[in-house]
């Protein structure tokens, strides 16, 4: 179980204009990642450091979005101005989340614009949805060489996560300590005051430290 990427909904100046902004602030352009017919939504994504990496994600005009939890949750957040969605923790074999979670992951897929189909199953949107401190899970199925992270050089490289949440709750979705996906990575967990999630990402860059 580790970490796999950070998702982020544009706000109101679009998928575009939010990798813009992001991308300006971080000195360095995110790359068009494509679109997720099954979920009706679309990315841009930045590798990073640690086989990880960063998505702005965007729902798209299509029914998709509407039926799709992840669409639902995109859209949603977009809504509200846009901002952090939440984190995604990728695991080896996603049947054990399934049999604690009571229900069965769903095939994800994307579509590069080269051409080029990721492919991966997830589980655990709808927790993210009524708790946004919460992860959901994804295996990938898709050759390594294929994740969004690679081509990272190492000057980009998560490090630190502000959560507003409770550890407690988060290592009881995981099914093991939230230090598992974690343990490389600086967490400041905050009490909420309002709605639970992320409150801001540090990233370091030949810039030096940036918060977002």
């Amino acid at each position: 179980m580790r970490l796999d990427h950070l998702s982020f909904a544009a706000g109101p100046d679009g998928l575009v204009g939010t990798a813009q902004r992001l991308g300006g602030l971080l000195g360095h352009d995110f790359v068009d990642g494509g679109i997720h017919p099954r979920f009706g939504t679309r990315n841009m994504t930045l590798a990073l450091a640690d086989h990880t990496y960063l998505e702005i994600v965007e729902a798209l005009d299509h029914p998709a979005s509407d039926k799709a939890p992840f669409g639902q949750a995109v859209r949603a957040r977009s809504a509200l101005g846009g901002g952090w969605l939440g984190w995604v923790v990728a695991v080896d074999d996603i049947a054990p989340v399934e049999k604690r979670l009571g229900r069965s992951a769903v095939v994800g897929n994307r579509h590069r614009p080269d051409g080029t189909e990721l492919r991966w199953r997830q589980i655990g949107v709808n927790g993210l949805i009524s708790d946004p401190q919460l992860p959901f899970f994804v295996q990938w199925e898709s050759p390594a060489e294929l994740h969004p992270s690679t081509g990272a050089d190492g000057s980009f490289s998560l490090a630190c996560l502000e959560i507003a949440g409770d550890p407690q709750r988060v290592s009881e979705w995981l099914g093991q300590t939230v230090e598992a996906p974690l343990e490389d990575i600086k967490v400041e967990w905050v009490a909420p005051h309002g709605t639970p999630g992320i409150l801001a990402v540090q990233l370091q860059t030949p810039r030096g430290l940036v918060r977002l």
